[in-house]
């Protein structure tokens, strides 16, 4: 699909990184050589259970509820294609390529541990389909998170049998069978225990939450740089962000967001006209004081879950289970409350920093608290709004995002005649953080372009460097002060450069984050 490096599946854990490459920038997968090696002995001890006359959960059984009931040599395909059909009952509109694909590449991993009991003509299949970029039409409703996201992988297990549908690597949506046939990959007709394998794992929310984490990082950077045009605008100080204040309670997040304002406001002009005995005001409010607080709880947040994900990452999840001396295990190892939890305390911290950033913004549209500021950052007081609504679109999502952050991970609702009795919710977590952190980078961006107006209405007064950079950056696609205009194009550009990352570069070249 383009010239990333390759992706190693089944040497060792996936990285974080990895899951980034695959499922967002279409790098291509190799299977290792000792992973085929280890799916292909692990299969005979399938096939050996396959012939026995006992019963073997998985392999010989019904699912579920239907756990206890001997199905028939003879009906056992049947058994394995009725389950993927059945279980494929995902409805809403589709989700995203990125999570389709990472549901794809963290179900292939697992496949490739050796502890599933597939065919390693399964393991290929996956792996072909991502490197042709067969992208399996999933939908946003129909996973618990318990046992792991059922619907979602029955919709990749169906396309992978040439049913349902797929979109191509140019993102044509086709039946499943025209896209596997154009790119030269066989359907699947799938034996015993492997529609088990292929569909209770918690892929989906697990693959979310590495994409969300890897964009909250660059979002946290971009927050700090919104405090610091909102500190140096709103003529606050930054004596209160020292490193000997912050060494006083030592929690890492807060230090490391202290540390990035104290680099963003170094050298600031405009900070520095104000400072020594003739500035009257004994302290800032607390969504300029309080920044490092807010932003770094959120930074330790995603230190906590980036440990959870890092353990995911690392685990085989499936039910039944071959362990490495043969026997065949049923466990709870699908239930996904370790991410389902962490999803919903990333949502959380998602619409708190919003929030400050958004108390922020309106600062510096009151005249009363924004010391000399025009009314909104109005060109004609009277005449013209300014930024007014602008701080209202911000009001509005973060009160989204505070319905958001609510815990999807504490309502459980029982399943499949009761066998199924407690349920993780962990798909639906990961589907509202997604929400929130778009949400998350338009307010961050109102804030921006709010802070770009208030520094150059501050002239002849300079900003610093870094907030110098990026009020020019927003310069490329938003005019400065002046008479009122179509704002939502402004506002949808700024969050483009938030959402893609440039904000944050653009800052970061100028100090040492």
């Amino acid at each position: 699909m383009n010239d990333l490096p390759s992706v190693l599946i089944g040497h060792q854990p996936l990285t974080p990184a990895d899951v980034v490459a695959v499922a967002r920038h279409g790098a291509p997968v190799v299977i290792a050589r000792e992973a085929e090696d280890r799916v292909a002995r692990t299969r005979t001890v399938i096939d050996g259970l396959a012939a026995d006359p006992h019963p073997h959960y998985g392999v010989s059984t019904g699912f579920g509820a239907l756990a206890t009931t001997f199905i028939a040599p003879e009906r056992r395909l049947q058994l394995q294609a009725s389950l993927i059909r059945s279980h494929a009952a995902g409805t809403g509109d589709e989700v995203e390529r990125e999570v389709v694909r990472g549901l794809q590449l963290l179900r292939l991993q697992t496949l490739a541990s050796g502890r599933t009991g597939v065919r390693p003509l399964v393991v290929q299949t996956y792996a072909a389909m991502l490197n042709a970029g067969v992208t399996p039409v999933v939908r946003e409703y129909g996973s618990l998170g318990c046992s792991g996201d059922l619907a979602p992988l029955a919709h990749i297990a169906l396309a992978a049998m040439g049913e349902g549908d797929a979109r191509n690597a140019e993102g044509t949506l086709l039946p499943a069978s025209e896209a596997l046939e154009a790119a030269g990959i066989a359907p699947l007709t799938l034996v015993e225990k492997e529609g088990l394998a292929l569909i209770n794992g918690t892929d989906g929310m697990l693959g979310m939450l590495v994409l969300a984490l890897h964009d909250l990082e660059m979002l946290l950077i971009t927050a700090d740089v919104a405090a610091a045009m909102s500190v140096e605008s709103q003529l606050g100080t930054d004596a209160v962000f020292a490193a000997d204040l912050m060494a006083l309670r030592p929690q890492p997040g807060q230090q490391v967001s202290a540390a990035n304002l104290r680099a963003f406001l170094s050298g600031s002009p405009m900070v520095a006209s104000h400072k020594g005995p003739d500035d009257g005001r004994v302290q800032d409010a607390y969504s300029l004081r309080c920044s490092p607080q807010v932003h770094g709880t959120a930074r330790d947040t995603m230190s906590h879950a980036a440990t959870v994900a890092d353990r995911e990452l690392a685990s085989v999840i499936d039910n039944p289970v071959i362990t490495l001396d043969g026997r065949i295990e049923s466990n709870g190892n699908f239930h996904g409350a370790p991410v389902a939890a962490v999803l919903d305390f990333l949502a959380i911290s998602v619409a708190d920093v919003a929030s400050v950033s958004e108390r922020r913004t309106d600062r510096a549209l009151d005249p009363a608290r924004s010391h000399g500021l025009p009314p909104f950052l109005a060109d004609e007081v009277g005449v013209d709004s300014g930024l007014m609504i602008a701080q209202y679109a911000a009001a509005g999502i973060v009160s989204e995002l505070k319905r958001l952050a609510v815990p999807a991970s504490v309502d459980s609702i029982p399943s499949s005649a009761m066998q199924e009795d407690h349920v993780s919710m962990g798909w639906a977590a990961a589907r509202k953080l997604r929400r929130a952190i778009d949400g998350l980078g338009r307010v961050l961006a109102i804030e921006i372009l709010t802070g770009a107006r208030a520094l150059d209405l501050r002239a002849p007064l300079e900003a610093g460097p870094a907030t110098c950079a990026v009020r020019d950056l927003v310069r490329t696609v938003a005019a400065g002060p002046g008479p009122d205009r179509f704002l939502s194009p402004e506002m949808e550009a700024v969050t483009a450069l938030v959402q893609s990352g440039a904000v944050a570069r653009i800052a970061k070249e100028y100090v040492n984050v």
